[in-house]
């Protein structure tokens, strides 16, 4: 699948690099119509984050994400800020399907453990790595974890998916970080779908070769927002129809 990246701050859509949020370009006013327009190139589900979230600990832009779920009929997931159970609920209540979990997985794992005895496959975790070790707290600080370890640790806990993001690529059109997705999936059983640096139809073909391992995806933004990247076209090739 190729998962159109929806990034939310104070409402609008925005990206930024490096998870940087002094260095943020705003697309739209309008998450809704951006997202239809996703669906309607071809898009399967929906990555949103909520930006502003990540940052406070809490759930902050909860009127655009459920707008966004009643504007398409494919399923959305969410991370950003969904750092107890009773955010988790309220995530799922407005019909988003996947509840993303990063800091509250990394230093909470008895919190991990509850809500996957609660919620099931409704939850994902991310594991957003910078030089080969896990960050929380919206990107601010990078623990002492290697992601490879946490990827170990969580999957014998029961989680069934992740989302790993490469930082350093983030927002910078500079390609998948395809060693450490590789060595990732080839060492655990978990569905992968990668983040970070998605930013061509090549790229696009090089995650696929990886499919046999356990990468089923490939999250992308900016590439999209700024016209490097036609998600029509990428749909296709993604599906091997092109």
């Amino acid at each position: 699948m190729v998962i159109p990246a929806i990034d939310l701050s104070e409402g609008q859509v925005v990206r930024l690099e490096r998870g940087d949020m002094s260095r943020r370009t705003v697309y739209s006013d309008d998450p809704a119509e951006v997202v239809q327009r996703w669906q309607g190139e071809g898009a399967e589900r929906l990555h949103v984050v909520d930006l502003d979230g990540a940052i406070q600990g809490r759930p902050v832009n909860l009127a655009s994400i459920k707008r966004i779920v009643q504007a398409v009929e494919i399923p959305v997931d969410l991370g950003g800020g969904l750092r107890n159970l009773d955010d988790i609920q309220q995530a799922l209540d407005l019909g988003v399907r996947w509840a993303l979990l990063g800091t509250s997985a990394v230093g909470r794992p008895q919190m991990l453990r509850a809500a996957l005895d609660r919620f099931g496959d409704a939850i994902s975790v991310s594991i957003d790595a910078r030089d080969g070790r896990v960050a929380i707290e919206g990107w601010v600080q990078t623990s002492e974890m290697p992601a490879l370890e946490f990827a170990l640790s969580i999957q014998e806990m029961g989680v069934r998916e992740v989302v790993h993001t490469d930082i350093a690529r983030d927002g910078m059109l500079t390609g998948p970080n395809l060693a450490a997705l590789r060595e990732l999936a080839e060492s655990t059983d978990l569905s992968i779908i990668a983040a970070g640096g998605v930013k061509s139809l090549d790229d696009i073909r090089a995650l696929k070769e990886l499919e046999p391992f356990g990468v089923v995806g490939a999250i992308t933004g900016r590439a999209l927002y700024t016209g490097d990247l036609n998600l029509a076209e990428a749909v296709r090739v993604a599906a091997g129809r092109a």
